[in-house]
């Protein structure tokens, strides 16, 4: 039996002595739940075109009458939906910018992505815990190549990483000085979201995403839908068998976390390797804080354990340590938004 702690150690309360905080936490998971079947139901492009009713809502979410009007009448209350004085259900301005698949901003793929992959696996948290052992299926098992093999888990992993990557590229476009380069590479590309993002701020660069055979197509459909086949091609390779392509801005986004240590300073490595003297290497995660306060990063850590057979979330200090390591200087980092650090090294000369 642990001894108590001597009554000088003892923490001391100043607040009233109740479980709120921790009843808030236990429960919280309804609350994730409602959101995501509203993301699966597609509650929030349905009300797209304004104010619905209560029994036409219902209709066109194809649910039963009976949980209906609790459960928008919850999304309102939780402040995703609004409810007018005609009892009838709009979204809630930011959920028409980022849940309605009729906005450019949409990143409902990273809620279905939560809902289909990351719940149930969450679920297994204890079981990571004891063992160790990822509980992520074909990524943790036989990595990406396992992933793609499966068509549909490969499309819905895609999509998630461009909503993922929405709003650090848009930061990051907007942040990083680009004026003074001409070429990037955004490596670990996925469907090339964030090449996106910096061509389309900047014209007069141009680009290319680094990533498997098989997310090609995908890549290539939808640079193309944005306009922007003409500035951005594609390079296929495997970053750890083959070289990177060199460029002067390299952008490696939760990329090293998926990696243990030692290919974490390999992928570094090669960075160095590819860029030109002056040239920059952008790493961007969602980093643990130093004094490791943050619980979204920290719940990120975990999620490496929980995907991977060897990844880590780490933090600012740890990054910077390793690109110096490298060879990298001028280091410096930047907040991108509430979930993602940015951390910018520089090749000498």
């Amino acid at each position: 039996m642990t001894a108590p702690l001597p009554t000088s150690e003892k923490v001391s309360c100043e607040t009233p002595d109740k479980p709120d905080h921790i009843f808030e936490l236990a429960f919280g998971f309804r609350s994730a739940r409602a959101l995501m079947s509203a993301v699966e139901l597609d509650v929030f492009s349905l009300l797209s075109d304004g104010p619905v009713e209560l029994a036409a809502l219902t209709e066109r979410a194809k649910i039963q009458r009976r949980g209906a009007r609790e459960f928008f009448d919850l999304l309102v209350a939780l402040g995703l939906l609004r409810r007018d004085q005609l009892g009838r259900y709009q979204n809630a301005c930011h959920c028409e910018r980022y849940l309605s698949r009729q906005s450019p901003d949409y990143v409902g793929d990273l809620i279905d992505h939560l809902n289909s992959r990351m719940y149930g696996m969450w679920g297994r948290l204890t079981a990571a815990l004891r063992t160790g052992v990822p509980q992520s299926g074909a990524l943790g098992d036989g990595g990406y190549d396992a992933l793609y093999a499966d068509p549909a888990a490969f499309g819905k992993f895609l999509r998630a990483m461009t909503a993922g990557s929405l709003l650090p590229a848009k930061a990051l476009a907007r942040l990083f000085n680009w004026g003074k380069y001409s070429t990037f590479v955004d490596i670990g590309t996925a469907q090339g979201c964030v090449a996106a993002e910096i061509a389309e701020a900047h014209p007069h660069l141009t680009g290319s995403g680094f990533d498997l055979p098989e997310v090609y197509e995908s890549f290539h459909k939808y640079v193309n839908g944005r306009g922007l086949g003409g500035r951005l091609t594609f390079h296929s390779g495997n970053f750890f068998q083959n070289e990177l392509p060199r460029s002067e801005v390299l952008v490696m986004g939760r990329i090293l976390h998926n990696w243990g240590l030692a290919a974490k300073k390999t992928l570094l490595e090669k960075a160095y390797r590819a860029l030109p003297s002056g040239g920059a290497l952008i790493v961007y995660e969602p980093m643990i804080d130093d004094d490791r306060t943050n619980p979204q990063a920290l719940l990120g850590g975990l999620t490496m354990l929980l995907e991977t057979q060897e990844g880590s979330e780490f933090t600012v200090s740890q990054c910077h340590h390793w690109m110096s390591l490298t060879g990298f200087c001028d280091i410096d980092a930047m907040r991108l938004d509430a979930s993602h650090t940015a951390v910018v090294g520089y090749k000498p000369g």
